[in-house]
């Protein structure tokens, strides 16, 4: 009997924490200009309201001016901590998310129920947060701070700014924002994993699409378009209390009402477009890396003997 093919072979759980690992380290590289310019509108556009303040008009405009004024690898600060990030965060978040659901389903079910999807989706997005904080706040200060108009930036580098964080602020520093990050986070692996993964059972389902590259690019577009929507208010508040010197802010609500009454209710979908556009092409990215690794490492793998 011929033995099964590398998609009929189900990847480990090994396989799949390495592939999301490797693919979202692979997305952010591509998208991390979409994540700075998101950065700096949430957090500039709505903080520095003075006359010397350098104004970003949109996406384009923001990376343009960027590369313009504080130079083209200014996009890329904070990268190390980024990529840090994503190994530490996505690998747990995505490559448990099927182990988790698994877990959370009864015995009795063919399929897991949507349920079981949104608890999995909480579950490894929780659990991610609490062990990578420490890399989402690093990066978000990195992007954030600027050298222009005099200013001294606040960290040179990944591990100073490390440093800084934990010995001026404590290492409770380093978890600054854990609250809106862990709401924002829930929010966005249970839109974007649950949603990815109905969108692509539907399509194969309806037999729209096969289950390959086409069907696993409509699946992330829909899910980072809907993951925005749905977490770029908590995204604005989180990226502006992380970046805030101590004192600024007394908790996360007065965050949030300090913008609401000085900005109005606008002020929490400030870099929509940058969002989506980086959501939506880092999830493409990602779960397009994500598939094919998956396939590619088990073919390399031992082959089982199905042979009677």
């Amino acid at each position: 009997m011929v033995g099964p093919t590398a998609s009929d072979v189900r990847p480990t759980m090994t396989v799949k924490i390495f592939s999301a690992g490797v693919a979202a380290c692979a997305a952010d590289v591509i998208t991390f200009p979409l994540d700075t310019a998101k950065v700096r509108l949430q957090v500039i556009q709505g903080e520095c309201q003075t006359s010397k303040a350098i104004r970003y008009k949109g996406v384009l405009g923001t990376i343009t001016t960027l590369a313009k004024t504080e130079g083209p690898m200014k996009l890329y600060s904070g990268l190390p901590a980024g990529l840090q990030r994503q190994i530490s965060f996505a690998s747990l978040r995505i490559g448990l998310y099927d182990t988790v659901q698994e877990f959370f389903s009864t015995g009795k079910e063919t399929t897991a129920s949507l349920g079981s999807k949104i608890a999995a989706g909480l579950t490894t997005g929780g659990v991610a947060v609490l062990i990578g904080q420490p890399t989402e706040v690093v990066k978000v200060r990195l992007q954030a701070q600027s050298h222009l108009h005099g200013l001294k930036p606040r960290y040179t580098g990944t591990y100073h700014a490390y440093r800084i964080i934990a010995t001026t602020e404590g290492l409770t520093g380093l978890w600054k924002g854990t609250t809106p990050n862990l709401t924002r986070n829930v929010i966005i692996n249970c839109t974007e994993l649950v949603t990815y993964d109905l969108m692509k059972a539907a399509l194969v389902k309806n037999k729209l699409l096969a289950d390959d590259l086409p069907c696993h690019f409509v699946s992330a577009l829909s899910a980072g378009f809907c993951t925005t929507v749905l977490s770029s208010p908590v995204d604005v508040v989180k990226t502006r209390f992380v970046n805030s010197p101590p004192g600024q802010y007394t908790s996360v609500p007065n965050c949030a009402m300090t913008m609401l009454t000085k900005e109005g209710p606008l002020a929490f979908f400030k870099g929509f477009v940058p969002s989506f556009l980086r959501l939506g092409s880092w999830n493409v990215i990602m779960f397009v890396c994500f598939e094919q690794l998956k396939r590619e490492l088990m073919k390399s793998g031992p082959t089982v003997d199905c042979a009677t």
